[in-house]
């Protein structure tokens, strides 16, 4: 089975996440899309990051009604910060037969050639990359068979506005999936 991983914080899911996964999972030779939940970001601050658990459970209800996707924990008992290329080298181990590639956007394509062991990321994995508004492609320093370039919408959707307005009291419905803006109003989540 080929299996595109989908990093990130998620804090919260939004429509934009959704809308790549679900392009890769339907417009690629991709099997299944995995949702990894990363703990903590190396490149970000965790100031304003809801624990790793209500992040999973708000993909796990985003995703619910997709066969072809996945809620994933697997950074959760791993060292953190947690690394790429040591979770990949992880699910490869665990998952023999799978074949996984890298799902990422091409603004963390421009600073793809920072991240640790970048170079066994490519020649082991590859990178599935989508569309991302304001990157400027001169900059992108990384050039490789095992990149492909998917077509997506832009959507440029930005958790921190999410978070503000929800904090402001704005609406935040055709950001979100219902099952997971119910899930935040519940929880209290980013007042």
């Amino acid at each position: 089975m080929k299996v595109g991983l989908f990093f990130g914080s998620f804090n919260p899911i939004h429509i934009g996440h959704l809308v790549i996964a679900d392009v890769m999972a339907d417009q690629t030779d991709l099997d299944e899309v995995w949702f990894v939940v990363s703990p903590l970001n190396p490149f970000k601050s965790s100031s304003s990051l809801l624990h790793e658990f209500d992040r999973l459970k708000m993909v796990e209800l985003a995703i619910a009604d997709n066969y072809k996707f996945r809620a994933s924990d697997i950074e959760f008992n791993m060292p953190r910060p947690s690394y790429t290329a040591d979770t990949l080298a992880y699910l490869s181990d665990k998952h023999e037969k799978h074949e996984f590639k890298l799902i990422i956007g091409e603004d963390n394509l421009v600073h793809f050639h920072k991240w640790k062991n970048h170079q066994a990321i490519l020649e082991n994995f590859g990178l599935y990359v989508y569309p991302r508004p304001q990157v400027d492609k001169s900059k992108i320093k990384v050039t490789h068979d095992n990149i492909r370039y998917i077509e997506s919408p832009m959507l440029d959707i930005s958790a921190t506005f999410i978070r503000n307005s929800i904090r402001n009291n704005h609406s935040v419905q055709y950001l979100l999936p219902s099952t997971v803006v119910d899930y935040i109003r519940m929880k209290k989540f980013y007042q």
